[in-house]
């Protein structure tokens, strides 16, 4: 099959990447260099990394694109560890608790990090203070979408259809307090709009009820309901993020659709005890920089309809800040809780 990209394109992409690789090239050489003799021999076993979701779910998708080039960078194996349960605290909770001599790592997102506060106000850990950010992996929309029988196919005709018809269009979510939950509060909120909310429990089930028709629309995380909205089993309306998706390039935003300011992207990323030594997160933060630089995995992910973000652990830490702060005045106004 012949690109459709034009060699310029290319030739600028492939000079980015390769600009990419030597800047996190020289951070991991200075990283190194910096490393105190006591750190020197780390990794010393194969590092655990707990994913607080099931397998084949996006957060394992996700980690299991990241350990193999992790590590074969750092010549030592990075096992998952799926660990579902408790909205993601089950997971979240044993890395609090792991040693922290940089061996345990874990998978956090907007849920675990920043939702849950909000709606869970007995977490058994404080994130802030017991959780230490290492890097931001990604970030990613959600696509809205509807039946193909339902009589709307743009944003717009939704919100008209829904003002016209308060509180009978319902919309499905894998969860309450997902994102694709909030995401649905936010656009009713920002449209002054009542659509009512149906929860399963999980995205399978959510998906099968929409393609079944028994309900009309939800937001998704876009790599998984690509492959519905790809089949035509779904009409996809818009992305929630602020710019349009590589992989929907003809889909617009919800915010250039009449929803200005609408704005949803879900982040991830690799978190470790508290107390895991600077040289530990700065070797992992660079390590993990680095693999995201790397051509498999870059290209396994922006497929999947991410955005690549990488930085440093400050950075990572003031999107979990924002992030916690935004939803939490959601959840507020919505009185979003989980059952």
């Amino acid at each position: 099959m012949i690109s459709q990209h034009p060699p310029r394109w290319r030739n600028a992409r492939a000079r980015r990447i390769a600009f990419l690789a030597h800047v996190f090239g020289m951070t991991l050489a200075a990283v190194y260099s910096s490393i105190p003799p006591a750190f020197a021999a780390y990794p010393e076993r194969p590092i655990r990394y707990i994913v607080p979701s099931s397998p084949g779910s996006g957060p394992d998708i996700v980690a299991r694109i990241l350990a193999p080039e992790l590590s074969r960078q750092m010549g030592q194996q990075f096992v998952v560890d799926n660990r579902p349960g408790g909205s993601g605290t089950i997971g979240i909770d044993m890395v609090v608790r792991a040693v922290p001599d940089g061996h345990t790592i874990g998978y956090g997102n907007i849920l675990t990090l920043a939702i849950n506060r909000s709606v869970l106000p007995k977490l058994p850990y404080d994130a802030d203070r017991d959780l230490h950010p290492i890097v931001q992996y990604a970030s990613v929309p959600n696509l809205l979408a509807v039946t193909p029988s339902f009589p709307v196919k743009s944003v717009r005709e939704l919100i008209d259809y829904a003002k016209k018809n308060p509180g009978k269009i319902n919309y499905a979510s894998g969860g309450n307090a997902s994102s694709p939950h909030l995401s649905g509060e936010l656009f009713k909120f920002m449209t002054d709009t009542d659509i009512v909310h149906v929860p399963y429990k999980g995205f399978v089930l959510a998906v099968t009820d929409l393609t079944q028709e028994r309900v009309q629309t939800m937001f998704a995380t876009l790599s998984v309901i690509e492959p519905f909205v790809k089949a035509g089993k779904l009409w996809g309306l818009a992305v929630t993020s602020l710019k349009r998706s590589r992989i929907f390039p003809e889909l617009p935003t919800v915010a250039e659709s009449g929803v200005p300011g609408f704005e949803v992207v879900a982040g991830n990323g690799a978190i470790a005890p508290a107390k895991v030594p600077q040289a530990i997160v700065a070797r992992l933060n660079a390590e993990i920089n680095k693999a995201l630089a790397s051509a498999p995995v870059r290209e396994k992910l922006v497929g999947l309809g991410y955005e690549i973000v990488g930085g440093t652990p400050e950075q990572f830490a003031a999107f979990i800040s924002k992030e916690t702060a935004k939803w939490a005045a959601v959840v507020k106004r919505a009185s979003v809780k989980i059952d």
